[in-house]
């Protein structure tokens, strides 16, 4: 169990400690976009960045960049996340994933149907995606103020939900937010992807030759009409998860260059010299290559990606999307800010809540170790936080700014409601530690 338990309490560890950067970032973007400096901080993002070579040309503002360039990387991340917990994760076994997998459904399905019967007849609409998403790394912030009264189950089960709801939001995206599509683009971008997963079979993988192929993938898809952070999911399908190195032999063939590094170490008496010899350099090149072949691919480019993505991508994108000025003139859509808060917070609890309940009820599914509904209750309120990936849909929902807007305080308001919901429920239903 400690093998299984550890990787999970880094992920949740980096991802609480990345939801003060986030929440800093979110409350900065807001103060300036309601300050004197409004003006200047909001139009900053619409400047154009412009990348050109001969016979090609990427020109787009600097918010775009952010949204499709840096969010694939997130993506990308994504991506590697649903494909290790499906192959040997919490996803990896039909019990495990049974509760998360059919919360997730509720918390999509529910708010979504919910949001489009509200928002009958008025503008806006087409935004029935925004409520749907859950944000993990609020979530999980929220958690850790609760301390060690918090059952650990509640966090596995939340961060398991997270991922298959990110799956969802991702489908969605690709299905329902893309249009004026150019086939032959991505029938291109899909064969390169193929390829690389037919190389990954036969254990070959280069992290060069996948970068050249990532970034061309990347521009066909953003030339192609569905979103450009669609091909960071798929390139990640094409990591492979086998190591080439067992335990045992990186053990064994380790510990023998560790031995003959001693022994040179001891061969040169008591003074440390500050250039190796020959024999110390091939010892450390050799563990180093060994190490990165007991490493995974995928689970190398998930630790060295976790960090970027957390402490820098996703701020970054808060920071440039959640600046909305408050106003309450005739451009704003309050109906439409109250009816996604609504589907945020309504619409989730009763979702996640009752097709849980329902699964558990039909034995498909069962709570886990020391949790209650109560606390199920809880949880269901904070998967109303949706945040990040409810931003990044209001970016491609939207065209109008009036409607951008108006969702964003929509989002603020629901997210806000929603964690606050969430973690006085469990705070009641949890004892404190002794």
């Amino acid at each position: 169990m400690k093998f299984i338990k550890d990787p999970i309490s880094q992920f949740i560890k980096l991802e609480t400690s990345s939801s003060i950067i986030l929440f800093t970032a979110t409350i900065a973007a807001l103060i300036l976009a309601n300050s004197p400096l409004s003006h200047d901080f909001l139009e900053f993002w619409k400047n154009y960045i412009t990348f050109s070579v001969p016979g090609f040309e990427l020109s787009k503002p600097i918010y775009k960049w952010i949204n499709d360039g840096l969010m694939a990387i997130f993506f990308f991340l994504i991506g590697l996340e649903i494909k290790r917990e499906i192959l040997s994760g919490e996803l990896s076994h039909v019990k495990k994933a049974s509760l998360p997998f059919f919360a997730a459904i509720g918390g999509m399905v529910i708010p979504a149907t919910l949001f489009t019967f509200l928002n009958l007849g008025n503008a806006g609409g087409e935004g029935w995606g925004i409520p749907m998403a859950a944000d993990i790394a609020f979530s999980l912030g929220i958690l850790t103020l609760l301390g060690n009264r918090v059952p650990s189950g509640i966090k596995v089960f939340l961060m398991a939900f997270a991922i298959i709801d990110d799956l969802g939001a991702v489908l969605v995206i690709a299905f329902f937010y893309s249009s004026n599509l150019i086939w032959t683009n991505i029938f291109i971008g899909l064969a390169i992807v193929a390829i690389l997963i037919i190389l990954a079979r036969f254990e070959y993988y280069s992290k060069y030759l996948f970068f050249i192929a990532g970034i061309i993938v990347w521009v066909l898809f953003l030339k192609s009409g569905i979103h450009a952070t669609i091909a960071g999911v798929l390139m990640a399908l094409t990591i492979p998860l086998r190591r080439k190195t067992d335990t045992r032999s990186f053990y064994e063939r380790s510990k023998e260059l560790l031995d003959d590094f001693l022994d040179e170490c001891k061969s040169q008496g008591k003074g440390e010299k500050s250039v190796l010899t020959s024999k110390q350099m091939h010892s450390i090149e050799e563990l180093e290559e060994l190490t990165e072949n007991t490493t995974s691919p995928l689970q190398h480019s998930e630790h060295g990606l976790h960090g970027w993505v957390s402490y820098l991508i996703m701020p970054i994108f808060a920071f440039a999307n959640a600046g909305v000025a408050f106003n309450f003139s005739g451009d704003t859509n309050l109906a439409l800010s109250t009816n996604i808060a609504i589907s945020m917070i309504v619409g989730n609890f009763i979702g996640i809540f009752s097709f849980s309940w329902l699964s558990i009820k039909l034995n498909i599914a069962e709570l886990p170790k020391n949790v209650n509904f109560k606390q199920l209750a809880g949880v269901s309120f904070l998967g109303g936080l949706g945040f990040t990936m409810s931003l990044f849909i209001n970016n491609l929902a939207y065209t109008d700014a009036a409607l951008i807007d108006s969702a964003k305080m929509g989002i603020l308001i629901g997210s806000l409601i929603a964690g606050t919901l969430g973690y006085f429920t469990i705070r009641l239903t949890v004892k404190a530690p002794k």
